[in-house]
């Protein structure tokens, strides 16, 4: 059991900042410890951007201390305004609880929850915030935060210089609350250390000193640092959209497909965050991407241990079957399943029971692959439209279904990278 992570951590650069770093450092390499992570349901799943922190639960618990998962089902219902530039929707608590639940679920994924003297706990933090009083809450813990240090934090600070947006006392408060979970957890579970990003700063210092304040012992706060990338574009989404966790709204194919491409410039960064992967092996595949960058050596690995850990290894082997399948225009050997997973995420348009056979002008204008039929004529004309990977020059063919694969789908490419799918509903 190695409990001392933080040089690992420190050469892996997912430590942003430590309170008291020395200090715990010792404290957490004496014993096994008791460590949060909270997650607000804003989503029915979790996304991409969450795997730092998830991972990082999951390197806490190999090096032998215990995780706890905080699922915010009710700091949920108000908003963290860390990182935000405006107000967070408020959601109805039925559907917020829906979503914890189901969320739930999906933290089994990276954490053991039997594994002995250090397996996972999950809390809901509306088991407890639900049942304050007000006047309670105030009197108790209100009492305890300065609004001149909380306007300071940067989190409320950013907001309330940001000019026509400020900020409503409701997301204002949601820092007592965070704080007064870590309390609560330290009283229930003897959890004296959080981990969270880098916008967490305020909130998980804010927590300590409520700990503090309440005569307990010394508490810790990790940051780890928010995930960029080097075009400054934002993390975690595509053109399409986010990229979640949950293979019903993103396959595991577009899940590998999403770490396949990352850039040179990013994917040395992504290795380290993102796999468990030694040094050396990491290491390895900095040089390849040095010396021959064209193999992707480094960004297939990247796909595949990701993949892996998302959705298992069996989801690798299906993925890079319909990866293969794109790449050699070989799409009709696939299976019905492995097809549908492929599809899954592309732009389709849906064609009805009674339409056995569709004009393809027609369906270039239908799917927006062409403004108007004139323009769908000429990139007839010039071969640069084709069917389940075959060139289509006839400007009067009809699509029949009969010749949909598995009687469903018609892959229809424009150019080298453009696919829509038509796809006909099922009988």
């Amino acid at each position: 059991m190695q409990l001392d992570f933080f040089e690992e951590w420190h050469w892996r650069t997912i430590i942003q900042n430590v309170t008291k770093e020395e200090e715990a450092r010792g404290y957490m390499s004496e014993t096994p410890r008791t460590i949060y992570c909270g997650f607000d349901p804003t989503a029915d799943s979790l996304h991409v951007g969450s795997l730092m922190p998830l991972l990082a639960l999951r390197r806490l618990q190999l090096a032998g201390h215990r995780p706890v998962v905080l699922v915010g089902g009710g700091t949920g219902l108000i908003g963290d305004p860390s990182g935000k530039k405006g107000e967070r929707s408020l959601n109805e608590a039925e559907t917020v609880a829906q979503w914890s639940d189901a969320l739930r679920e999906q933290m089994s994924q990276f954490v053991d929850f039997d594994c002995g003297d250090n397996s996972a706990v999950m809390v809901n933090n509306f088991d407890w915030l639900s049942g304050l009083s007000t006047i309670e809450f105030l009197r108790d813990v209100g009492k305890h935060f300065s609004v001149n240090a909380m306007m300071g934090k940067e989190s409320v600070r950013a907001r309330i210089q940001r000019e026509g947006e400020g900020i409503s006392y409701t997301e204002f408060s949601y820092m007592i609350l965070q704080s007064y979970d870590f309390l609560r957890l330290l009283e229930d579970h003897n959890c004296t250390v959080q981990i969270g990003g880098s916008d967490q700063w305020g909130n998980i210092t804010a927590g300590i000193d409520l700990i503090r304040r309440f005569g307990h012992e010394q508490a810790y706060g990790i940051t780890l640092p928010l995930v960029v990338k080097a075009d400054g574009t934002k993390f975690g989404k595509t053109e399409d959209g986010t990229i979640w966790l949950d293979p019903k709204k993103t396959s595991p194919y577009e899940m590998y497909q999403f770490w396949l491409n990352t850039a040179d410039a990013d994917v040395s960064k992504f290795l380290r965050y993102f796999t468990f992967l030694s040094k050396e092996e990491i290491e390895a595949l900095d040089r390849s991407l040095e010396e021959a960058p064209e193999k992707r050596e480094a960004q297939r690995t990247l796909a595949q241990e990701v993949t892996s850990l998302v959705h298992g290894e069996g989801a690798v082997e299906e993925a890079e079957t319909i990866t293969k399948a794109f790449f050699t225009n070989s799409l009709h050997t696939l299976s019905h399943s492995l097809m549908k997973q492929a599809f899954q995420g592309a732009p389709k348009t849906i064609l009805t029971q009674d339409e056995e056979s569709v004009e393809l002008l027609d369906l270039l204008v239908r799917s927006e692959l062409a403004p108007s039929k004139g323009r769908a004529r000429r990139l007839v004309q010039d071969g640069a439209v084709s069917v389940n990977g075959e060139k289509v020059r006839d400007v009067q063919a009809f699509l029949q279904r009969e010749d949909a694969l598995h009687g469903e789908f018609l892959v229809i490419k424009k150019g080298k990278k453009n696919y829509h799918i038509a796809e006909w509903q099922a009988s």
